[in-house]
């Protein structure tokens, strides 16, 4: 039975003190309410990761970084690789989000190899797929979202690809106050998995987690999460706000 869901990805922001304080605002919001089988995942600077690791119940809140090296160790300045991560109290990892295919230029063969490296040290993989509005409105974002997964994780054996968490970002709704409808969400998170199903089989397809990762909020996650095939979100500037990221967490 594939698992629930809520990952907050704070990306670049707050310093250390102001992390400390979020994730124990996160901790205190969410309260004993964790009976109700999500998931919940903070995804902060990586400066912040052994910090908080610290101060959090592990067994109610995980930790992932929000990106890791393409290669395991050697000579790669400002580089943090996948066994630094795991030493450093993290079990998930964030691997191609939109920014950092948008912004960096990471390609599927170098996050490929990131997604190998996260599972040789024993971490999940939060991958994510997705398409920008200029392939929506052309129509091809149902091929866009088969490419990347053919040209990446589908190279993955069955037991290794079991083991990710996906992402769907329709990179057209994050920050642009355009929200893909719930109907929309549904019909891509359905499409995903059937790709897995074709791919692997039904049982893998049916047991992955994919989360929706669009301008999720307390507002609209209820209405996102009530579909069969929204397994939770990948949270961004809501996570900031402890309050709003426990309601989500409590949105199924």
């Amino acid at each position: 039975m594939r698992k629930k869901i809520v990952a907050g990805n704070w990306k670049m922001n707050n310093g250390i003190i102001e992390g400390l304080e979020l994730a124990r605002s996160v901790e205190q919001s969410i309260g004993s309410r964790t009976n109700n089988g999500v998931k919940v995942v903070l995804a902060p600077p990586f400066i912040h990761l052994p910090l908080i690791s610290k101060i959090i119940d592990p067994g109610r809140i995980a930790l992932a970084a929000q990106n890791c090296a393409s290669e395991a160790k050697g000579a790669f300045t400002g580089e943090v690789s996948a066994l630094m991560i795991k030493s450093a109290g993290a079990d998930y990892v964030i691997i191609g989000h939109s920014e950092r295919r948008t912004y960096f230029g990471e390609t599927d063969s170098a996050l490929l190899r990131k997604v190998r490296l996260t599972l040789e040290n024993n971490l999940i993989p939060i991958f994510c797929i997705g398409e920008h509005l200029s392939d929506r409105q052309a129509g091809h974002h149902f091929r866009l979202i088969r490419a990347q997964l053919e040209n990446s994780v589908f190279h993955l054996k069955t037991e290794e690809l079991s083991k990710l968490v996906i992402a769907y970002e329709p990179v057209w709704a994050i920050g642009t106050g355009v929200n893909a409808t719930p109907e929309q969400a549904q019909e891509m998170h359905f499409y995903i998995r059937s790709l897995i199903s074709e791919k692997f089989d039904k049982i893998i397809a049916d047991d992955l987690s994919i989360l929706y990762g669009g301008s999720c909020k307390a507002s609209n996650a209820r209405e996102l999460f009530v579909n069969p095939d929204v397994d939770g979100g990948l949270i961004g500037g809501a996570s900031l706000i402890a309050s709003e990221f426990a309601d989500i967490v409590y949105s199924f």
